[in-house]
């Protein structure tokens, strides 16, 4: 039997699961890594963390597929073909031959604020969105990035041959080709999502020519077979087609059925995201609402993001979970299970503690790159699990103000597919229910992004006729949550909270507060 492997390389962990030609997930592997937050506006990774966490997590995956160990060459012969999906915006300066000049800079970096600025001016928030589907220009698009390396690393953008995104580097170690897509280029503010290539006002302004970027190919396109360095490192045949997937929510959304009208999905991953699949760009007249290059073939994706959604519970437990960490080590449990266990002790809206989870700035709607976290509300009474129930309520409350930009924007859900990392969580697909007034639906199997690259494989190479079947093979329910009316009264008080809660500080993230002061 054939198999297809699913390379999802995310934010902060890579991910490969392998599936048979019946859809079945036969095996998975994964490989963390952390970011480098050297300064509040810094977010970066040595790029070559990218690569060998890759290699980790694809012999894991055949490793754990195999019965016993003498039979790993003969599951890894099976494999025909493997799709790559990844983070968008993190952009990687590299050589000629692909090696890395400089670190990744991550897409939550910050630091190109007066790029993003200027960039805005030039084109304004209009055309930027006809062109690219990005509401609001912010230091996260490549493009300001590339800018900032131009003003402030000046022999690091002179010498780069190419600026890849993290798709366009695994793609490359895979198959040796600079290769590229719309999907995962459409937030880069260099694409042209009408037109499908690369925007040349904006190329000027950032100072590179298209031969400085990869080749453009459709999401879902086969780009070639591995080549011998890279199949003696993963042991796979050469004969492996290489296929691009796109970005991680596009696949994310493949892989949970939502390539046509009507479904709305959500991920819970380091970033929140949703997802909304639309047949055109140009149908939100707020212009508010992203729209992304879906992986699906003529269709775009509606796709609000908040940049720390299931990050803000990762910062947590790294800050302040130090005893569950060690209790999990000790008994083989999750971190993540104890702390929402200690989260589960407390009632809905937390007693009164309220957060705002913007530890890298605000995105999807506010698009406020200066807003910053916040409790708000404690008192003597509030110990560890209020704070871990705030977080989880924190990041549903952002699901449904998202939730209700879609709606304004034509994509009114009836559930909410849910995957990512969050929805391992009962009591987090719960208290998004609860929140939300919306059933929660969760589907079998690990993660959304790489079972989509997987059909998006299968596909590539004739295992499926289309998505479609691909989707009847392998998209199957799990789990559904059903709002509990019972709570429906404390959640909207405390939305209401953290909605004023944001207009409140707003200012203050602003620097506006007490201007005018002193004034006759």
């Amino acid at each position: 039997m054939t198999l297809l492997l699913g390379l999802d390389v995310g934010t902060t962990s890579v991910k490969a699961a392998l599936f048979d030609s019946t859809g079945r997930q036969l095996a998975a592997g994964h490989k963390e890594y952390r970011l480098d937050h050297s300064a509040s506006d810094r977010a970066e990774l040595d790029a070559e963390t990218y690569w060998s966490a890759t290699i980790h997590a694809i012999r894991r995956a055949i490793a754990s597929a195999a019965p016993d160990p003498t039979r790993v060459a003969e599951i890894a012969s099976r494999v025909v073909a493997i799709a790559v999906s990844s983070q968008g915006e993190t952009v990687i300066p590299v050589d000629a031959a692909g090696r890395p000049l400089g670190p990744a800079l991550i897409w939550l970096d910050n630091r190109a604020v007066a790029e993003a600025r200027d960039l805005g001016e030039r084109f304004g928030d209009a055309a930027v969105y006809d062109r690219t589907g990005v509401p609001a220009v912010n230091p996260t698009w490549t493009a300001c990035k590339i800018l900032w390396w131009r003003r402030h690393e000046p022999d690091l953008f002179r010498t780069t041959a190419r600026f890849l995104l993290v798709e366009d580097f695994i793609l490359h170690r895979l198959s040796g080709r600079f290769v590229t897509d719309g999907s995962i280029h459409c937030t880069s503010m260099l694409y042209d999502i009408r037109e499908h290539c690369w925007w040349p006002e904006m190329l000027e302004a950032v100072g590179v020519g298209p031969e400085r970027l990869p080749e453009l190919v459709k999401p879902g396109s086969v780009v070639g077979t591995l080549s011998p360095q890279a199949a003696g490192a993963l042991d796979l045949p050469v004969s492996v087609a290489v296929v691009a997937g796109g970005m991680d929510q596009c696949s994310g959304a493949v892989g949970v059925g939502n390539t046509g009208h009507g479904v709305v999905s959500e991920s819970t991953g380091g970033a929140l995201t949703l997802q909304a699949s639309v047949g055109r760009h140009g149908a939100d007249a707020t212009r508010q609402t992203p729209v992304y290059v879906h992986s699906a073939p003529n269709r775009y994706l509606y796709c609000p993001v908040c940049p720390t959604g299931g990050m803000a519970l990762t910062w947590f437990r790294d800050q302040f979970g130090g005893q569950e960490v060690a209790r999990a080590a000790a008994t083989g449990r999750n971190a993540y299970d104890l702390l929402t266990e200690l989260a589960a002790q407390v009632p809905p809206g937390a007693e009164g503690l309220t957060m705002l989870p913007h530890l890298m700035g605000a995105f999807s709607p506010e698009y406020d790159p200066k807003a910053r976290g916040v409790f708000y509300g404690f008192t003597l009474r509030h110990g560890k699990p209020h704070f871990a129930r705030a977080i989880l309520e924190a990041v549903a409350f952002m699901l449904r103000r998202n939730l209700e930009l879609l709606a304004s924007a034509g994509a009114v859900s009836t559930e909410i597919r849910s995957h990512g990392g969050g929805a391992r969580s009962a009591l987090w697909n719960q208290i998004k229910a609860d929140s939300s007034g919306l059933p929660v639906v969760t589907l079998r199997g690990d993660d959304a992004a790489p079972r989509g690259d997987a059909m998006l494989a299968g596909v590539a190479v004739g295992v499926f006729a289309d998505l479609l079947t691909a989707s009847t093979a392998m998209v199957a329910t799990q789990n559904r949550y059903e709002p509990n009316p019972a709570h429906r009264a404390a959640y909207d008080d405390a939305y209401g909270r953290y909605l004023q809660l944001f207009d409140a500080l707003q200012p203050l993230f602003d620097g506006t507060v007490g201007e005018g002061r002193g004034r006759s």
